[in-house]
């Protein structure tokens, strides 16, 4: 990030033509790439093959396209000056990504940072660090410069720490854990008082009035929950569903749930693979005997799948109340909790009573109601008759506890950059 480096003095439009070719050379591999993923983390060979990879050469292009148009403006101030603003990149970023959607994370932390001229050091999971090393490659293969992009494997109290409190990183962008995100704002501000993003954890509500298709909502209902394993940060991991359709809902929750194919993540049939390690898994079991032993009616699951690996039935419960555990932390796994309410003013104060806001969702056909309800919610994204709709073009994002500034879309850039101001005296100013 020197002044007068290849880096710094390359065209804004030949960072974009680098980036569309990076994306490029991911399009090539994507079988290589989308295996190595299901080898790492064991999602599911089409769901890597049809989303994972396909994320990282979209999320590039798309910030590819933004390079050359990241510009200030000038500001009509009084007297005679002449003022104008730049936008510089910040300088050398950090970026700690997490297990469950490695190549994804790895796009939305990378993309925006090289289209606004900085410098990144990216840590990956210790978990699934193979994709990160392997499109470090393609970079390099692409024509990027020594040293703009670099990536080092660790752990996290020893790589991530040295990222969050180097003195010489100006930001840093962190995906995972509450936890962990506080110990990262402690280190920004014990060390330089790095510039901070934080996307963390969730315990997303999905209300169903009753009004709403019943077999529609339980389908998104399902996927809301049990896609990636329930390891999604996002899951609709508290669904509301409105008293007159309780019991039907239910029924057809468990039924859906009981047919969910979990084996080998390479089988084509499968929709479910293993959690990501013994830790998650261990974490996810303990969770459910929880669920059990506060009064929860199990209405199936509830237990390992077969005897090897870390495989977990999915699990669905009923007659969940706001104080179990399992209704108010986050379990990142495929344990779905389904509880009753009676009104649309009980169940938005209800889904805001929650330490965390990153998304929600509602199932109406009313749109007064949609509206009134999303607007009232408490969260970043709010999703309308489907779940975990994310879109490269529009800003991502939690409320409270859930993180801080927004990823992708416009509003991403603007995490990437400084604005400085320049005011120069002129001896007479012109309209």
């Amino acid at each position: 990030m020197k002044v007068g480096s290849t880096w710094r003095r390359m065209d804004a439009s030949q960072r974009g033509r680098l980036m569309n070719k990076f994306a490029d050379l991911v399009e090539r591999d994507l079988e290589y790439l989308a295996r190595l993923e299901t080898l790492d983390n064991g999602k599911p060979l089409n769901s890597s093959r049809a989303g994972d990879v396909p994320v990282v050469s979209k999320t590039m292009r798309y910030f590819a396209g933004w390079a050359d148009k990241v510009c200030g403006k000038t500001i009509p101030v009084d007297g005679d000056n002449f003022c104008y603003t730049r936008r510089e990149p910040v300088g050398v970023c950090g970026a700690i990504i997490p297990w469950n959607f490695p190549l994804g994370m790895f796009a939305w932390k990378v993309a925006p940072a090289l289209c606004c001229g900085n410098a990144i050091i990216l840590k990956p999971a210790e978990q699934t660090p193979l994709t990160a090393i392997y499109l470090g490659s393609l970079f390099k293969e692409a024509g990027f410069p020594p040293g703009v992009v670099n990536i080092i494997p660790g752990y996290g109290p020893t790589a991530g720490a040295a990222i969050a409190e180097h003195m010489d990183i100006d930001k840093v962008a962190f995906t995972g854990s509450t936890e962990v995100g506080k110990l990262i704002q402690q280190a920004s501000g014990k060390s330089n008082l790095k510039r901070v993003t934080l996307e963390l954890g969730g315990k997303s509500p999905l209300i169903v009035l009753a009004d709403s298709d019943i077999d529609v909502a339980v389908n998104w209902a399902h996927q809301a929950l049990f896609y990636n394993m329930g390891q999604v940060c996002t899951a609709g991991s508290r669904t509301f569903v409105q008293e007159e359709m309780y019991d039907e809902f239910v029924k057809k929750a468990t039924d859906i749930a009981k047919k969910r194919v979990v084996g080998n993540p390479f089988d084509a049939s499968t929709e479910s693979g293993p959690q990501v390690d013994k830790e998650q898994f261990d974490k996810i079991l303990e969770m459910i005997e929880s669920g059990k032993k506060e009064g929860a009616k199990l209405e199936c699951g509830g237990g390992r799948k077969g005897d090897q690996g870390y495989f977990i039935q999915p699990t669905v419960f009923s007659n969940v109340t706001d104080d179990m555990r399992i209704a108010r932390e986050e379990i990142f796994g495929p344990v779905q909790q389904i509880i009753k309410f009676k009104d649309v003013e009980e169940v938005v104060e209800r889904a805001n009573r929650t330490l965390y806001g990153l998304a929600a969702a509602v199932f109406t056909n009313d749109i007064n109601k949609a509206i009134m309800v999303s607007n009232r919610l408490q969260a970043g994204t709010v999703w309308v008759n489907q779940y975990h709709n994310v879109d490269v073009a529009s800003p991502f994002g939690g409320y409270k506890m859930s993180g801080s500034g927004r990823e992708l879309g416009e509003e991403g850039l603007h995490e990437y950059s400084e604005i400085k101001t320049v005011m120069i005296k002129i001896p007479e100013k012109t309209c």
